[in-house]
């Protein structure tokens, strides 16, 4: 099931995609009016929306504007040097621990709508990643072997960074988190239809229809399972709680000169058998 929030007549509605149309069922009585509440009702809700699929009003694709497929998070959390050439070309040894950080839900955008590089940086960098979206609340120290079981479904996500911002500190936050650089979508994707824990898919970033970043999240250092198994000794994840899952070498930082992205891009993030995530870039007003 591929489902998809959106903003149509002004409204904030939800539902599945059904070829180059969306299924509102956010528009029904009794069918979950969101992905979390979706999450939240677990199988019910799933079951809510087949129900009501055949009798949920159509509304074309080309009407509507895509909002990221959880609009605001309860946590947003990444990891850094996940895949190992990634760590290499930055001068990083492959991390024994992940290195976590947060991500705002104000940093968020959808699929389709522009990144914005801020007025008082030119270092914004694209980052490739797929994200796991938490089904159910995981409770303390659940296992490695019970962790997939906790998923939902995925999506993709580009770890927009300014990365003058991101080395000002020793943490990497504030360069993490500028209003509008973190694009997600453009659909959940539930976890029936891909591999477990995403593994084994290709991974690609495109600049302007050139590949900045090709590999297969099979490479993570970190795979879902054990990231969900080493969250949990320290917190409680909770339905529509996102897990950004790294990217892989060949961000802009990196390469010689440094490539940053400038008003006008497009730059496109596609998994294998999750989608492609497509912005355009503006420059701040």
């Amino acid at each position: 099931m591929r489902l998809v929030t959106f903003e149509h007549d002004d409204r904030e509605k939800f539902g599945p995609l059904i070829g180059d149309e969306v299924a509102d069922i956010s528009a029904l009585s009794g069918s979950p009016s969101s992905l979390l509440a979706t999450l939240q009702a677990g199988e019910q809700g799933f079951e809510a929306i087949r129900s009501a699929i055949e009798v949920a009003p159509r509304i074309p694709l080309s009407q509507i504007a895509f909002l990221p497929p959880v609009p605001r998070p309860g946590k947003i959390i990444c990891l850094g040097l996940n895949y190992a050439a990634h760590a290499a070309e930055g001068g990083r040894e492959k991390p024994d621990y992940p290195n976590f950080f947060m991500r705002s839900a104000t940093s968020l955008v959808g699929h389709g709508a522009p990144m914005r590089r801020p007025r008082i940086s030119q270092q914004l960098d694209f980052e490739a990643e797929l994200a796991a979206i938490i089904g159910r609340r995981v409770p303390r120290h659940t296992s490695t072997s019970d962790a997939l079981s906790f998923v939902a479904g995925y999506s993709c996500f580009n770890d927009g960074s300014v990365r003058d911002y991101q080395r000002r500190t020793p943490q990497w936050t504030i360069g993490k988190n500028f209003d509008c650089t973190g694009p997600f979508g453009p659909a959940f994707v539930s976890v029936d239809e891909l591999p477990p824990g995403a593994t084994g898919l290709n991974i690609q970033s495109r600049l302007n229809g050139t590949v900045m970043q090709n590999a297969n999240t099979a490479d993570m250092i970190f795979p879902v399972d054990e990231t969900i198994m080493l969250l949990s000794q320290c917190m409680t994840l909770e339905p529509g709680d996102v897990l950004v899952m790294g990217t892989p070498a060949g961000v802009g930082f990196a390469r010689t000169p440094p490539l940053w992205m400038k008003h006008g891009d497009m730059i496109e993030i596609e998994i294998e058998g999750v989608g492609v995530l497509s912005n355009s870039v503006i420059d701040e007003a």
